[in-house]
């Protein structure tokens, strides 16, 4: 399976950015054909995504905070087989590193949300996440400007 590594710095403290990180409810603000995001049970998300055709997608994911406020990770249940996990790193008082890492299947990404193929698809995707993690920073900075 293809692996996607990405990082962004953030101008907010590590306890901040975790904290948006698992606000579940937000993930339609910055994730990119998320519909709706929501906890189910303690490590359980469902998420409603636009597939193709104008279809919307359930899917299922499991989470687990590997390390709490520092990594956490995430896996769907079913197709699309999508893992990653994403890690912060604090850089000062103020400044916090995300680096993200995921692990998808590209055909199944195509079968559940169209679009292109092959290597096109995978700049597609690549895009979308680079994306995703610059709307998670405009989020975070909004909501707490540095002082």
């Amino acid at each position: 399976m293809p692996t996607l590594e990405e990082q962004i710095d953030i101008t907010a403290p590590g306890a901040v950015v975790w904290d948006h990180l698992h606000q579940v409810e937000d993930y339609p603000r910055f994730v990119g054909g998320v519909r709706e995001a929501r906890r189910e049970g303690a490590s359980g998300i469902h998420m409603d995504l636009e597939g193709t055709r104008g279809r919307v997608h359930g899917i299922d994911a499991a989470t687990e905070d590997l390390r709490p406020r520092e990594t956490m990770t995430c896996r769907t249940v079913d197709a699309p087989h999508l893992s990653g996990s994403v890690s912060l790193l604090p850089l000062d008082a103020t400044h916090t590193r995300v680096q993200l890492r995921m692990e998808y299947d590209p055909g199944e990404a195509h079968d559940t949300f169209g679009g292109p193929t092959g290597f096109a698809q995978s700049a597609a995707f690549e895009r979308t996440v680079r994306q995703d993690l610059r709307q998670f920073k405009d989020l975070v900075e909004l909501a707490h400007p540095a002082q």
